[in-house]
């Protein structure tokens, strides 16, 4: 779900948003959200949906709220605040790391189960240090692909 945000991409989502808010309110169900992820590539998991809405506390959904969950940030802080919350997703070892182990049980936690041995060749991509863990600048780095 990878997006640069360029007005381009931000036109595409908005036309399928609104291909998917039929009757104009200006929400979308989240199994509509669902459905429109698949439009731009992406094969979400109702579970995965839960989790990439966590706290919204709404069946419906409205564009802004879409085009967090798809990637579109409008301004550099709220791409870094962004990135900070979904590195802390795949931080559970406390030490402000991303371990293979780490890295395994986040996966499985959306949906998409991982060996470890698989986890270790993942990180090991992004890995620029050569310390076997992914800190967020390595993060942010594989995020921006």
């Amino acid at each position: 779900m990878a997006c640069t945000g360029s007005k381009r991409e931000f036109v595409e989502f908005e036309r399928v948003f609104l291909h998917f808010d039929e009757d104009g309110d200006g929400k979308i169900s989240q199994d509509d959200l669902r459905r429109c992820l698949r439009t731009i590539g992406e094969e979400p998991s109702a579970e995965q949906v839960e989790l990439l809405l966590e706290g919204n506390g709404e069946s419906l959904i409205g564009f802004d709220e879409f085009t967090r969950v798809v990637g579109v940030v409008g301004d550099e802080e709220g791409k870094t605040r962004e990135l900070r919350e979904a590195f802390g997703v795949f931080v559970m070892d406390g030490e402000g790391r991303i371990t293979p182990e780490s890295l395994r049980r986040a996966l499985s936690r959306l949906g998409w189960s991982r060996s470890l041995e698989d986890c270790i060749v993942m990180i090991q991509s992004f890995d620029m240090d050569g310390d076997g863990v992914l800190g967020f600048e390595e993060f942010r780095n594989m995020m921006m692909l």
